[in-house]
């Protein structure tokens, strides 16, 4: 069995999620973390290596994946550094990036090698709606997508733009990626972008057909819910992306339903099938590098 080491630039909330789920993974080894405001982070009750910058870290090991998951701004910056440093692929956090402005030096520096963490296209009840859709021609294109995605963030105040940057950077890119699952997004259409909450529209194509998707995500909530509603012919398709659940209907008719295992926690059952793709021969395109510049332009707004 070959063994991935790997190297992790950034041990803060999200960075626990990847830990998780790599440490599940006989054909992993972390071999070093990089963060220059913490200290090394257990992994299957080791200590890695521990360095204050991914540059000295890359001087020391080699590692076949970098994986960075620090905050969006310092993106660009350490995806370069770990592709030129090394030869390993490079795994980012999403937004990739926050500016399109940066997507060429990324690509210079080898696209090939890039890829971003969009979990949400793995998400269990959104790969089952992408199923179900795609078995049912019959019930005609995707019309219409209205989608909701709300975090508790407004009481943590500028620290939550620090972390976060808006709700927008935070939550937006996911709705495209759930989108991008279901439909081919085409343009954002509108945004009203107020920092802790945003309400934007999206145009699609789906089946040869023109759609648009209302957005909303905010920080303004007492507590984590998120939710998209698909309408395609006479038939609803909900998804709770919270509870990973969905069901399909057509007027009085149940036609089919998703439920998770109530075990599994949400990050994890994303993380879990991103990385079995990732580090598989052939990784899933979503991850690539060409659709994370396109939703990078999408999200920032390019065309409208």
């Amino acid at each position: 069995m070959v063994t991935t080491r790997v190297a992790l630039a950034g041990v803060g909330t999200i960075a626990r999620t990847h830990l998780e789920v790599l440490a599940e993974r006989s054909d992993v080894d972390l071999v070093c973390t990089v963060d220059p405001n913490a200290g090394p982070p257990a992994f299957r009750g080791a200590t890695p290596a521990h360095y204050p910058d991914l540059a000295a870290a890359l001087s020391s090991h080699r590692p076949d994946l970098v994986v960075v998951a620090t905050p969006a701004d310092s993106h660009a910056d350490l995806a370069v550094t770990a592709l030129t440093g090394s030869a390993a692929r490079v795994l980012v956090e999403k937004p990739m990036v926050l500016d399109p402005a940066s997507l060429d030096r990324l690509g210079a520096a080898g696209g090939d090698r890039l890829f971003a963490a969009h979990h949400f296209a793995f998400s269990p009840e959104v790969v089952w709606a992408a199923d179900l859709l795609a078995a049912h021609p019959s019930w005609g294109p995707v019309t219409g997508i209205t989608s909701a995605f709300y975090d508790p963030y407004a009481l943590k105040g500028e620290r939550a733009f620090m972390s976060y940057v808006s709700a927008w950077a935070d939550s937006g890119i996911n709705q495209l990626t759930v989108l991008s699952r279901l439909v081919e997004v085409t343009g954002v259409t509108s945004l009203l972008d107020e920092g802790d909450t945003c309400w934007a529209t999206a145009s699609f194509r789906s089946r040869g057909a023109e759609g648009t998707a209302r957005l909303h995500t905010s920080w303004r909530t007492g507590a984590s819910s998120k939710s998209s509603a698909v309408t395609c012919g006479d038939v609803e398709v909900w998804l709770d992306h919270t509870a990973m659940t969905g069901f399909a209907y057509r007027g009085g008719e149940l036609l089919a339903t998703h439920g998770g295992d109530g075990r599994t926690p949400r990050k994890v059952a994303h993380y879990r099938p991103l990385y079995a793709s990732l580090l598989s021969d052939r990784p899933d395109p979503v991850l690539g590098f060409a659709t994370a510049a396109a939703l990078t332009r999408l999200h920032a707004g390019a065309g409208r």
